[in-house]
């Protein structure tokens, strides 16, 4: 049972099925008038009502003249025939499902078309019954059985009409309850995300930033317990403490954006520009690196987004330099152009060979630079080394 109604359900949504049953219809109403024929107004709007219902789905509003083709049916003959009536209650039905006016102007409408189709059928019997005509019309104008196709119409209207509004209310209903359910489970998955995301910002604290903080303090504090060190050594110490002190500001920076989930929320310092390149570069050299920072162009203010990237994609690239080839001289090249600026980072090291390409490091370069509609080139150069390059256009 269940399996023909889900099939029924199918079958009625699908957007074949008002052609095919107005149109089916239609063919019943041929067959209907040339068994019981009609006078030509008869014929035309009962042929109206019933094809009309072909466009009730794409058009409810052509439901309309659906009804008022059945009503002037019915009304221009004593007889009715049988496709007035389920195209007349078909379109009321789809009058009320779609809400093409209110409820209750439809049904006032529908009682003021039944009260005419009685008139006419008053006026009818009359002429059908000449004996009882003077009296009919005369004598009993008040009388309730004459109006009682009148009750009985609208209530027909009404029900017809009540249907198709409750139709609508419980789907109405029923993408409500879709829809709550929809924000329900985002909301979950949202909460699940942020218990997460604090989960992992607690095993960053205690694990990454623990260890950061005392390579901070070991470096510090050995410039003041070694007396006998020289002066390129105490630097070197210094240089570690500011790079771990650094790196703690954007691990907070990073556990308060885990925390929140919003990175407008934690307290940082200001994020990193090229105009840091540098001490970028200086960084590099006071761990023991070689490496060269050329600009050509004119320097532009870029958009935030664009400055933090192209800063990133040079940090990582001289990290990798230094990993991978130890020793190794690394140029960085910035270029301003007119609508983009091109990034140049070379070693001469030992070329892609030193480079495993599994890490996150030049994956994470790679996405900073299509995020921004930009591309990135990683491997051997001209030269030999290793070649980072990327444009970022903006």
């Amino acid at each position: 049972m269940n399996a023909l109604v889900r099939t029924l359900r199918r079958t009625v949504a699908s957007p074949a099925y008002p052609w095919v049953t107005g149109a089916l219809l239609t063919v019943c109403t041929v067959v209907e008038l040339a068994l019981v024929p009609g006078s030509p107004w008869v014929a035309g709007s009962v042929l109206v009502s019933s094809a009309s219902l072909m466009w009730r789905r794409v058009r409810p509003e052509t439901a309309l003249l659906t009804v008022a083709a059945a009503f002037i049916g019915f009304g221009a003959d004593v007889s009715l025939y049988l496709v007035t009536v389920i195209s007349g209650l078909t379109g009321l039905y789809t009058l009320g499902r779609h809400r093409v006016q209110h409820p209750a102007v439809l049904v006032g409408a529908g009682a003021v078309a039944s009260l005419g189709v009685n008139l006419v059928h008053v006026r009818e019997w009359a002429t059908l019954s000449p004996a009882a005509g003077p009296s009919l019309l005369e004598g009993h104008r008040l009388d309730p059985g004459l109006y009682a196709e009148t009750f009985l119409l609208t209530v027909v209207v009404l029900g017809a009409v009540s249907a198709g509004d409750a139709v609508r209310a419980r789907e109405e209903a029923r993408d409500e309850r879709a829809a709550a359910q929809e924000r329900l489970l985002a909301m979950e998955r949202r909460q699940a995300a942020e218990a997460e995301r604090a989960a992992i910002a607690r095993e960053l604290h205690d694990v990454v930033a623990h260890s950061v903080s005392m390579i901070a303090v070991q470096a510090e504090s050995a410039t003041y317990t070694t007396p006998d060190l020289s002066p390129q050594a105490r630097e070197a110490l210094q240089q570690i403490a500011g790079t771990a002190r650094s790196s703690m500001t954007e691990l907070r920076r990073l556990l308060g954006v885990l925390r929140t989930g919003r990175e407008d929320r934690a307290a940082t310092a200001p994020q990193p520009t090229l105009d840091g390149l540098d001490d970028l570069v200086e960084q590099h050299r006071a761990v023991g690196g070689s490496a060269d920072l050329r600009v050509s162009g004119e320097r532009v203010a870029l958009p935030a987004g664009w400055e933090l990237s192209a800063y990133r994609i040079v940090q990582e690239a001289l990290t990798n330099a230094r990993r991978h080839a130890p020793g190794a001289h690394t140029v960085v090249d910035i270029g301003y152009g007119p609508d983009r600026l091109a990034i140049r980072v070379a070693d001469d090291g030992p070329g892609p060979a030193g480079h495993d390409g599994t890490g996150h490091g030049l994956a994470g370069m790679r996405e900073r630079a299509v995020l921004l509609g930009g591309h990135l080139r990683t491997g051997r150069g001209a030269e030999g080394g290793f070649v980072v390059e990327a444009e970022l256009p903006w």
